[in-house]
C-alpha cells in the first residue's frame, strides 16, 4: 500500500484528470440498480478531492456526466441530475474546508436549470479559494468540445492561414487551465472515452481495477507513485530530457 509519505511533493503532476468508471457494475455486485453505484460514488470523490489537495495538486479534473451518457434511460439520467444537486448541497463546506474552487467544463445548457443553479451557487461561494481547483466536465466530450470551438473561430471569421493550434486552444473549454499531466481511469477498461483527447497529447496514463465507489486516499497515492517512477519525453530523447532536468 502506498502511503502519503511516499509522495515526492516535488514531482507532483500539475494536473490530474479522472475518468471515475465503475459505479454500475459495483452495484450490481451489491445487487443493486445502477443508481446505487453513483450514490455510493461521493465518497470516492471526496477521497480524491481530498488526496489531491494533500499531495499538491493543482487541477483535478473528473469526468462526471458525459455528452453520451444523454442516451442512458432516462429515469438513470433523472437520478444523475438529483444526486448532481445532492451531492454539490453537501460537499460545498467540504470543498470550502479544503480550500478548493470549483469550476465546469461542458455542453451545460442540456443541464437542468435547477441543477445549474445549484451548480453556479457551489462555483460562486467557493470562487476565492486558492488551493486547488476541481472541474467537473459535465455533458462533455472531446468531440463536442473541439467542435464548439471551430464554430466559434467560424463566427470569428478568423483567416485559415491565422489558424494554428494556439487559436485553437484559445477556444477550447479548457483554455484556463494546463494540459494533464496524468490520466487514471478505474474499472478495468482501458480506453479514454472521447474524453480530452486534444489535451492529453502527452499525458501518462493509469489504468486501475478498482470499481470507482472502492477508490480511496491510497489508489490516488499509488497512481501519484506510478507517474513518479516515469520518465516524461514528450516527444524528446531520454538524453534531451535528462539534459532539460539538468
Amino acid at each position: 500500500m502506498i502511503t502519503l509519505e511516499q509522495i515526492d511533493k516535488e514531482r507532483v503532476p500539475q494536473h490530474v484528470a479522472i475518468i471515475m468508471d465503475g459505479n454500475g457494475r459495483w452495484a450490481m455486485k451489491q445487487q443493486h440498480e445502477r443508481i446505487f453505484g453513483h450514490r455510493n460514488a461521493f465518497t470516492a470523490v471526496r477521497q480524491a478531492v481530498e488526496a489531491a489537495v494533500q499531495t499538491g495538486v493543482r487541477y483535478l479534473t473528473l469526468y462526471t456526466f458525459s455528452t453520451e451518457n444523454w442516451n442512458r434511460p432516462q429515469a438513470e439520467v433523472d437520478g444523475l441530475m438529483e444526486l448532481l444537486i445532492k451531492a454539490v448541497e453537501e460537499e460545498t463546506k467540504t470543498l470550502m474546508d479544503n480550500n478548493v474552487r470549483l469550476a465546469m467544463i461542458g455542453d451545460l445548457q442540456r443541464i437542468p436549470e435547477r441543477s445549474r443553479t445549484m451548480l453556479q451557487r457551489c462555483m460562486n461561494q467557493t470562487a476565492g479559494n486558492t488551493a486547488m481547483t476541481l472541474v467537473l466536465a459535465l455533458s462533455y466530450s472531446s468531440r463536442w468540445e473541439v467542435a464548439e470551438a471551430l464554430r466559434k473561430i467560424c463566427r470569428k471569421g478568423l483567416d485559415p492561414q491565422d489558424i494554428n493550434e494556439e487559436t485553437l486552444r484559445h477556444y477550447l473549454a479548457t483554455r484556463d487551465y494546463p494540459d494533464p499531466d496524468l490520466l487514471i481511469r478505474t474499472g478495468g477498461e482501458i480506453r479514454i472515452s472521447n474524453f480530452l483527447l486534444w489535451q492529453m497529447a502527452y499525458t501518462e496514463f493509469y489504468f486501475s481495477e478498482q470499481l470507482w465507489p472502492d477508490f480511496r486516499h491510497e489508489d490516488f497515492y499509488a497512481a501519484l507513485h506510478e507517474y513518479q517512477s516515469r520518465q516524461r519525453r514528450f516527444g524528446k530523447t531520454g538524453a534531451q530530457v535528462e539534459q532539460k532536468m539538468a
